[in-house]
């Protein structure tokens, strides 16, 4: 009797103890979970400020999928102790934190997309739950769109967020706004249970998931104006821009003819001055708006870093914000591998129709000697075709070489060791470079017909759907034409130098200063062979390009960018700053 009796309680304990999981047979459960109630009474309001926790009841078990990231509460609660479930299904939600309320205020507790049910994972999309410490719950609200100004991105899942900040004379933009919602991956945005007031609206691309703008580093969108919250307001739509990153030393590091110093953010001048006795002889180059700056030397004429690490030391002052320099330093070893070189810049071995032979160089480029090179074409070795050479204008580390090139002709240039100069150093070893002329039945024309056109200098930009920038003109006026095109698909972006400074200046949210203006042609441009595409776009034009019909552009090979190429937007037309010789 005892042994029977002790089977049947191992066989309760084992029931108990099974795992939660999906029932067999049936039809699939598609229903999201149901919110059953919680510990706070149905009304939801005079709830006491030293409540210090919210549990949430559901009638199936739950999973909680990064909660972290999803669950926003407006106004924010710190210190937050423990959410419950975390690893294992429950019934029930429950947040316990160690702070007390504020008076006469209306939380939301907006979960995202975080709660689902455990068997089938069926979402219970955008659950909020609201409670008051006061005699009523806020119910204002302030909905729109949110949409990235410059990505041609295909649709999917964002990171961007919205908040308000209470307007007051100081705000502290490092803390986490006073109200905050996610933006679904429409775009779209709600921002519940507001309360009668004055605030300041920011949209960003929260890329670490901290709900706080991290200025310089994720995309940001805002108004200027406070937004008076009297009644519910729709249709407060934002645009996000790349902001602008403050001005912030970060390292130095050993380089090919010298040293590296880099920035976080760009400043638009550097000064550096050497502080080792044994560096007297140095040349510093800095393009504006650049984040790098090469300070070049002979290190084994200086004797640097010859027989082991050394210490280098530099003073360094970014934008002149005081007269004092900035200590900066490093480890200095010399690396005998990293020699001056030069190699061809027009790829896959075909140079398109009236454009020059390019020749980069991985140093700066002070001056070259062409005497000693040899052009021809290929296989005939007793004769030379004239051509002219000189250093790019706008990149200093590229040569272009001009000359009357036959379509259809191959050719080969050599260019001998020691004919192409940096500042301490020569190519050190003799280059051929084999090429063809291609031939411009191969290519197509574009010619664009502006309406609204900028009244200022703008960049026209041709991308393919990864928003690497193929072509683009820097150019003023209504009418736009590129002439020696490859066949292909291309994303149309215009960016405009509202200020005429030759950079594309991104959002400063600190400072109140809007992005320059920018656009994106709302069709996909087809360029064919021997085919003058013509297009008429006109800027107050709202509708948007369907980013979910873009494919790869159909270009047989990636054509060589101009020199008025910047990269993304960083917009560059400036020549290197050269600092003289100590």
């Amino acid at each position: 009797m005892k042994r029977f009796l002790l089977l049947i309680v191992i066989g309760f304990l084992l029931q108990s103890c099974a795992r939660v999981g999906s029932p067999v047979g049936g039809a699939k459960d598609t229903l999201a979970p149901k919110f059953l109630g919680s510990n706070i009474d149905t009304t939801r309001i005079n709830v006491p400020r030293d409540i210090k926790e919210l549990r949430l009841d559901f009638d199936e078990y739950i999973t909680l999928k990064d909660i972290n990231k999803n669950l926003n509460i407006s106004p924010p609660i710190k210190n937050i102790k423990r959410i419950i479930p975390a690893n294992i299904a429950n019934k029930f939600i429950l947040i316990q934190w160690t702070d007390t309320l504020q008076a006469n205020t209306t939380y939301n507790f907006n979960f995202g997309n975080a709660i689902a049910d455990n068997n089938e994972t069926n979402i219970l999309r955008y659950f909020n739950f609201a409670f008051s410490t006061g005699e009523k719950i806020d119910d204002l609200y302030i909905s729109g769109e949110v949409k990235d100004a410059l990505s041609i991105k295909k649709a999917g899942e964002n990171k961007f967020v919205v908040g308000l900040y209470k307007a007051k004379d100081t705000i502290d933009y490092k803390q986490k706004p006073y109200y905050m919602t996610k933006v679904d991956d429409d775009g779209y945005y709600e921002l519940n249970y507001l309360s009668p007031g004055e605030y300041k609206i920011i949209a960003f691309e929260d890329e670490n998931g901290n709900s706080i703008y991290d200025a310089g580093k994720e995309k940001v969108g805002f108004q200027k104006d406070l937004v008076i919250v009297e009644k519910s307001i729709s249709g407060l739509n934002l645009k996000l821009y790349s902001s602008k990153r403050p001005v912030k030393y970060l390292e130095m590091k050993e380089a090919a003819g010298g040293v590296m110093m880099t920035f976080e953010g760009k400043p638009n001048t550097v000064k550096v001055q050497s502080q080792n006795e044994k560096l007297n002889d140095y040349k510093v180059t800095h393009t504006p708006k650049s984040d790098t700056v090469r300070i070049w030397f002979d290190a084994v004429k200086s004797n640097l870093g010859q027989n082991g690490a050394e210490n280098l030391k530099f003073g360094y002052n970014a934008d002149n914000k005081k007269d004092t320099l900035y200590n900066a330093s490093l480890f200095y070893r010399y690396n005998a591998k990293n020699t001056m070189d030069v190699n061809s810049d027009n790829g896959g071995g075909l140079l398109p129709p009236r454009e020059d032979f390019k020749i980069t160089s991985n140093y700066y480029l002070d001056k070259i000697n062409t005497d000693k090179w040899i052009f021809r074409i290929a296989g005939d070795t007793l004769n030379t075709v004239p051509f002219t050479a000189k250093i790019s204008e706008t990149n200093p580390y590229q040569i272009l070489m001009k000359a009357d090139y036959i379509s259809g002709k191959k050719y080969q240039l050599i260019v001998p060791k020691e004919t192409v100069s940096s500042f301490y150093a020569k190519n050190y070893q003799s280059k051929r470079f084999d090429f063809e002329a291609d031939r411009v039945e191969n290519y197509g024309s574009l010619t664009f017909k502006l309406q609204n056109a900028p009244s200022s200098s703008y960049w026209i930009q041709l991308v393919d759907s990864s928003d690497k920038v193929l072509y683009q003109k820097y150019t003023k006026g209504s009418d736009v034409k590129f002439d020696i095109l490859k066949p292909g698909e291309y994303i149309v972006k215009i960016l405009v130098d509202n200020n005429e400074n030759k950079y594309w200046d991104e959002a400063d949210f600190q400072n109140d200063i809007f992005a320059e203006d920018s656009y994106i042609y709302y069709k996909v441009t087809v360029v064919r062979p021997l085919w003058d595409s013509n297009e008429e776009w006109d800027l107050k034009d709202t509708r948007v390009l369907d980013t979910s019909k873009l494919s790869v552009p159909k270009t047989n090979s990636n054509p060589t960018p101009t020199d008025e190429q910047p990269k993304n937007l960083n917009v560059n037309g400036n020549n290197a700053l050269l600092t003289p010789t100590r």
